[in-house]
Protein backbone atom coordinates (compact mmCIF):
# COMPACT_ATOMS: atom_id res chain seq x y z
CA UNK A 1 0.00 0.00 0.00
CA UNK A 2 2.87 2.38 -0.59
CA UNK A 3 3.60 2.98 3.09
CA UNK A 4 0.03 3.95 3.95
CA UNK A 5 -1.63 2.07 6.76
CA UNK A 6 -5.14 0.63 6.46
CA UNK A 7 -6.21 3.13 9.13
CA UNK A 8 -4.99 6.07 6.99
CA UNK A 9 -6.77 4.60 3.98
CA UNK A 10 -10.04 4.40 5.89
CA UNK A 11 -9.74 8.07 6.82
CA UNK A 12 -9.93 9.00 3.14
CA UNK A 13 -6.31 8.79 1.98
CA UNK A 14 -6.16 8.15 -1.75
CA UNK A 15 -4.10 5.43 -3.31
CA UNK A 16 -2.26 6.48 -6.45
CA UNK A 17 -3.94 5.49 -9.69
CA UNK A 18 -2.56 2.14 -10.74
CA UNK A 19 -2.97 -0.16 -13.68
CA UNK A 20 -3.87 -3.68 -12.57
CA UNK A 21 -2.30 -6.87 -13.85
CA UNK A 22 -4.47 -8.55 -16.52
CA UNK A 23 -5.01 -12.30 -16.71
CA UNK A 24 -6.82 -13.60 -19.81
CA UNK A 25 -8.89 -16.75 -19.23
CA UNK A 26 -9.08 -18.73 -22.48
CA UNK A 27 -11.39 -21.33 -20.87
CA UNK A 28 -14.26 -18.82 -21.00
CA UNK A 29 -13.29 -17.07 -24.21
CA UNK A 30 -13.82 -17.64 -27.92
CA UNK A 31 -10.89 -18.98 -29.95
CA UNK A 32 -8.92 -16.03 -31.24
CA UNK A 33 -10.18 -13.67 -28.50
CA UNK A 34 -7.64 -11.72 -26.50
CA UNK A 35 -7.41 -10.03 -23.13
CA UNK A 36 -9.33 -6.82 -22.57
CA UNK A 37 -7.10 -3.86 -21.71
CA UNK A 38 -7.81 -2.06 -18.43
CA UNK A 39 -8.72 1.24 -20.13
CA UNK A 40 -11.96 0.00 -21.80
CA UNK A 41 -12.96 -1.71 -18.54
CA UNK A 42 -12.24 1.48 -16.58
CA UNK A 43 -14.25 3.45 -19.15
CA UNK A 44 -17.28 1.21 -18.52
CA UNK A 45 -16.97 1.87 -14.78
CA UNK A 46 -16.75 5.60 -15.48
CA UNK A 47 -19.58 5.97 -17.98
CA UNK A 48 -22.26 3.41 -17.10
CA UNK A 49 -25.36 5.28 -15.94
CA UNK A 50 -26.63 2.56 -13.61
CA UNK A 51 -24.54 0.04 -11.71
CA UNK A 52 -25.52 -2.84 -9.43
CA UNK A 53 -23.96 -2.96 -5.96
CA UNK A 54 -23.90 -6.15 -3.89
CA UNK A 55 -23.24 -5.99 -0.16
CA UNK A 56 -23.50 -8.72 2.49
CA UNK A 57 -26.11 -8.63 5.24
CA UNK A 58 -24.95 -9.33 8.80
CA UNK A 59 -26.49 -12.82 8.55
CA UNK A 60 -24.43 -13.56 5.39
CA UNK A 61 -27.19 -13.18 2.79
CA UNK A 62 -26.35 -11.00 -0.23
CA UNK A 63 -28.17 -7.75 -1.00
CA UNK A 64 -28.05 -6.20 -4.48
CA UNK A 65 -29.39 -2.81 -5.49
CA UNK A 66 -29.10 -0.50 -8.50
CA UNK A 67 -27.43 2.86 -7.93
CA UNK A 68 -25.65 5.69 -9.69
CA UNK A 69 -21.89 5.99 -9.40
CA UNK A 70 -19.08 8.27 -10.49
CA UNK A 71 -15.48 7.56 -11.40
CA UNK A 72 -13.20 10.08 -9.74
CA UNK A 73 -9.58 10.09 -8.65
CA UNK A 74 -8.97 6.55 -9.91
CA UNK A 75 -11.95 4.80 -8.29
CA UNK A 76 -15.71 4.24 -8.34
CA UNK A 77 -17.72 6.22 -5.76
CA UNK A 78 -21.30 5.87 -4.56
CA UNK A 79 -23.42 7.33 -1.78
CA UNK A 80 -26.07 5.93 0.54
CA UNK A 81 -27.99 7.07 3.59
CA UNK A 82 -27.30 5.47 6.98
CA UNK A 83 -30.86 4.10 7.13
CA UNK A 84 -30.50 2.17 3.85
CA UNK A 85 -29.92 -1.60 3.84
CA UNK A 86 -26.64 -1.33 1.91
CA UNK A 87 -25.24 1.14 4.47
CA UNK A 88 -26.20 -1.12 7.36
CA UNK A 89 -24.51 -3.99 5.55
CA UNK A 90 -21.35 -1.91 5.03
CA UNK A 91 -21.26 -1.14 8.75
CA UNK A 92 -20.79 -4.88 9.37
CA UNK A 93 -18.76 -5.82 6.27
CA UNK A 94 -17.10 -3.29 3.94
CA UNK A 95 -16.55 -5.67 1.01
CA UNK A 96 -18.66 -5.12 -2.10
CA UNK A 97 -19.15 -6.27 -5.67
CA UNK A 98 -20.19 -3.72 -8.30
CA UNK A 99 -21.42 -4.72 -11.77
CA UNK A 100 -21.54 -2.24 -14.66
CA UNK A 101 -22.00 -2.32 -18.40
CA UNK A 102 -24.70 -2.55 -21.06
CA UNK A 103 -26.00 -5.88 -19.71
CA UNK A 104 -26.60 -7.12 -23.25
CA UNK A 105 -26.27 -10.73 -24.33
CA UNK A 106 -24.05 -10.37 -27.40
CA UNK A 107 -22.76 -6.81 -27.42
CA UNK A 108 -20.52 -4.60 -25.34
CA UNK A 109 -18.40 -5.14 -22.27
CA UNK A 110 -19.61 -5.91 -18.75
CA UNK A 111 -17.32 -5.26 -15.79
CA UNK A 112 -17.51 -6.66 -12.26
CA UNK A 113 -15.44 -4.90 -9.60
CA UNK A 114 -14.66 -6.46 -6.21
CA UNK A 115 -13.28 -4.34 -3.41
CA UNK A 116 -13.67 -2.56 -0.11
CA UNK A 117 -16.04 0.38 0.36
CA UNK A 118 -14.11 3.07 2.24
CA UNK A 119 -15.91 6.18 3.56
CA UNK A 120 -14.87 9.54 2.10
CA UNK A 121 -14.86 12.25 4.79
CA UNK A 122 -12.55 14.95 3.44
CA UNK A 123 -14.66 18.03 2.58
CA UNK A 124 -12.46 18.95 -0.39
CA UNK A 125 -12.82 15.47 -1.90
CA UNK A 126 -16.55 15.53 -1.19
CA UNK A 127 -16.87 18.87 -3.01
CA UNK A 128 -15.01 17.44 -6.02
CA UNK A 129 -17.25 14.36 -5.97
CA UNK A 130 -20.40 16.48 -5.78
CA UNK A 131 -19.26 18.22 -8.97
CA UNK A 132 -18.51 14.84 -10.58
CA UNK A 133 -22.12 13.73 -9.92
CA UNK A 134 -23.47 16.89 -11.59
CA UNK A 135 -21.08 16.49 -14.54
CA UNK A 136 -22.28 12.92 -15.12
CA UNK A 137 -25.98 13.08 -14.20
CA UNK A 138 -26.96 16.76 -14.42
CA UNK A 139 -28.46 19.21 -11.96
CA UNK A 140 -31.01 16.69 -10.70
CA UNK A 141 -28.14 15.06 -8.86
CA UNK A 142 -26.54 18.15 -7.33
CA UNK A 143 -25.41 17.36 -3.81
CA UNK A 144 -24.48 19.87 -1.14
CA UNK A 145 -21.49 18.94 0.99
CA UNK A 146 -22.66 18.50 4.58
CA UNK A 147 -21.04 17.18 7.72
CA UNK A 148 -18.97 14.26 6.38
CA UNK A 149 -21.29 13.52 3.46
CA UNK A 150 -23.88 14.75 0.97
CA UNK A 151 -27.25 16.40 1.37
CA UNK A 152 -29.54 16.17 -1.68
CA UNK A 153 -31.81 19.16 -2.37
CA UNK A 154 -34.17 19.97 0.45
CA UNK A 155 -33.81 16.54 2.05
CA UNK A 156 -32.97 16.49 5.71
CA UNK A 157 -30.83 13.35 5.73
CA UNK A 158 -27.14 13.18 4.99
CA UNK A 159 -25.78 10.43 2.75
CA UNK A 160 -22.35 8.95 3.30
CA UNK A 161 -20.02 8.73 0.31
CA UNK A 162 -17.89 5.64 -0.31
CA UNK A 163 -14.90 4.95 -2.54
CA UNK A 164 -14.44 1.37 -3.74
CA UNK A 165 -10.82 0.36 -3.26
CA UNK A 166 -10.47 -2.34 -5.93
CA UNK A 167 -9.06 -5.78 -5.25
CA UNK A 168 -10.12 -7.65 -8.41
CA UNK A 169 -12.12 -6.82 -11.52
CA UNK A 170 -13.44 -8.97 -14.33
CA UNK A 171 -14.17 -7.85 -17.90
CA UNK A 172 -16.64 -9.95 -19.88
CA UNK A 173 -16.32 -9.13 -23.57
CA UNK A 174 -18.75 -10.15 -26.28
CA UNK A 175 -18.25 -10.51 -30.00
CA UNK A 176 -15.92 -12.27 -29.46
CA UNK A 177 -16.65 -13.60 -25.98
CA UNK A 178 -13.71 -13.12 -23.64
CA UNK A 179 -12.98 -13.05 -19.95
CA UNK A 180 -10.15 -11.06 -18.38
CA UNK A 181 -9.38 -10.83 -14.67
CA UNK A 182 -7.60 -7.76 -13.29
CA UNK A 183 -5.63 -7.95 -10.05
CA UNK A 184 -4.82 -4.81 -8.10
CA UNK A 185 -1.66 -5.05 -6.07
Amino acid sequence: MGGQSRRQLRKGAVLPTRTPLADFDSRYSDPGASATDWEPAREILATTELSWLTTVRPDGRPHTTPLITVWHDGAVHFCTGPEERKHKNLDANPYVVLAAGPNAYADGLDVVLEGEAVPVRDRGKLADLAEAWVAKYGEEWRFDVAADGFRHGSGEGVADVFRIEPRTAFAFGKDPYSQTAFRFG
